[in-house]
Formats: C-alpha cells, sequence, structure tokens
C-alpha cells in the first residue's frame, strides 16, 4: 500500500480556502497513493471557536467526492457533534471509521471546548488493521499498548507546536517501535495566531526505520517503499515482545 501525507499551512478558521488549497495540492500530487492523510481539523487549523471548526455537509462531501474521484481512501480532521474526531472515507466514498479524540489537550483549553471520546476503534485498509489516534494521544502510549495486539499500524493527525517537533518525531518512533507496527504521523505546517508548525509529518516502520519524511515544506508526499502487513508479521515472529508484556500497574 503506498501513503500520501499531506501537511499544508492551513487558513486559520477559512474551510472554503483550505478545501480549495487541498485541492490543488492533491491535483498535483504525485500519482499512484492508495490512501491520502491530512492533519487535525483540517479545514480550520486547530481552534477553539467550534463555529468554525465543526464539519459542514459540504466539507464532508468534499472529502468523500476526492475519494470515490480518485478511488483512494481518504482520512482527515473535523469536528462533529462537539467531537475532534479522524474520519476515513474508503474507495467508493463512504464512510468507513470515525474516531472521538480521547486525550484532550487542556492547557489550550481543548477539554473546555470539545467532548472526550470515550473508545477506541480498528478498522481495516487494504487488509491492514488500522488504528486512529489524534495529536495529544501521543503522548499516552498505554492507549497505542492496549490496541497493539490486534494493529498493525497506528496513525496520528495533529497540530503540533514546532517548538516540540522532536517530541513528535520521538515519540512517532517510539509507538512504532514498541508496539511492532507502522505508525503514520501528519502534522501542519505554517502559522496561526499564536504558533508555528513544521509539518515533520513521516511514516515509520515497525523496526522503527524511517518509511517517509516529509520535512517541513508543504505538500503531499508519498511513500516510496510499499507499507505491507507481511512486514508487521515478520518482525512479531522474530521478536515475540508482546508475550513478555504485563498490564500496566496503576
Amino acid at each position: 500500500m503506498k501513503i500520501a501525507l499531506c501537511q499544508f499551512d492551513t487558513v486559520w478558521e477559512d474551510c472554503r480556502a483550505n478545501r480549495d488549497k487541498i485541492r490543488a495540492l492533491v491535483e498535483k500530487s504525485p500519482a499512484g497513493w492508495d490512501w491520502i492523510v491530512f492533519p487535525e481539523m483540517t479545514l480550520s487549523g486547530f481552534s477553539m471557536d467550534t463555529s468554525k471548526t465543526t464539519t459542514r455537509p459540504e466539507d464532508i462531501e468534499f472529502f468523500s467526492r476526492m475519494a470515490k474521484e480518485r478511488k483512494a481512501w481518504v482520512s482527515f480532521g473535523g469536528v462533529e457533534d462537539g467531537f475532534n474526531k479522524l474520519i476515513t472515507f474508503d474507495r467508493s466514498g463512504a464512510r468507513a471509521s470515525e474516531y472521538s479524540k480521547i486525550n484532550l489537550y487542556s492547557f489550550a483549553g481543548e477539554d473546555k471546548r470539545y467532548k472526550r471520546g470515550t473508545e477506541q476503534t480498528t478498522f481495516p485498509i487494504e487488509g491492514m488493521a488500522v488504528t486512529p489516534a489524534v495529536c495529544f494521544d501521543l503522548r499516552f502510549p498505554h492507549i497505542f499498548w492496549d490496541r497493539a495486539e490486534r494493529t498493525e499500524l497506528f496513525v496520528d493527525i495533529a497540530a503540533w507546536p514546532a517548538r516540540r517537533s522532536e517530541h513528535w518525531t520521538t515519540l512517532l518512533k517510539a509507538r512504532a517501535i514498541e508496539n511492532q507496527c507502522y505508525v503514520v504521523g501528519v502534522n501542519r505546517t505554517g502559522k496561526d495566531p499564536t504558533l508555528e508548525y513544521s509539518g515533520n509529518s513521516a511514516i515509520f516502520d515497525p523496526l522503527g526505520k524511517t518509511v517517509l519524511d516529509c520535512g517541513t515544506a508543504e505538500g503531499v508526499f508519498v511513500s516510496e517503499a510499499a507499507v505491507e502487513k507481511a512486514l508487521v508479521e515478520k518482525t512479531r515472529a522474530r521478536f515475540p515482545f508482546f508475550k513478555d508484556r504485563r498490564p500496566v500497574l496503576l
């Protein structure tokens, strides 16, 4: 499976402008990808103004149509019913999965503006078991551990500040190594009214090796090496560490 990561300078709280920007980036993107992933709150930026972040029917239709026209999977970040979500459409444009962020970023007041998700979900993409996460979730390894044995790929979409970009990259890689699976992380670039973002979207394989490093430029980046279930199975068979895990003691 070839995965495309789209990182871009989100136009602050302007869904229409961001749809136009995404359309242009996707139209000139490399061909042949099976799945494209966009950052957290894709069409608005990480805003606490729910009137600007709430996903509208035309936003849903935009991503659904993209999946249908491209005959590819599409994952994006949006707000529905007060939840900060990662939503995925399949190749036909049908909704295949939605996940609501569990760990809200209280430092920015997210817990005051949005509802907290209460459950994880795992779903298949091209024969691979995928478990979604959103931004701050990445700092809480236990929610990855809980799903690791039934997950072959974790995907985390984010609005992660540039000043902590080293944390972002380190944690993505750590989640891949400790859970012996692929980890896909997609972050925005550019600036909002208070923060700067560096992108650094990436894919790491089950041994922590870099499959794709998008750097800091805006654009759609596609993994040259295929992301394969077989590598996850091979890694776990060679290093059967899961059998040594014990429940987290709280």
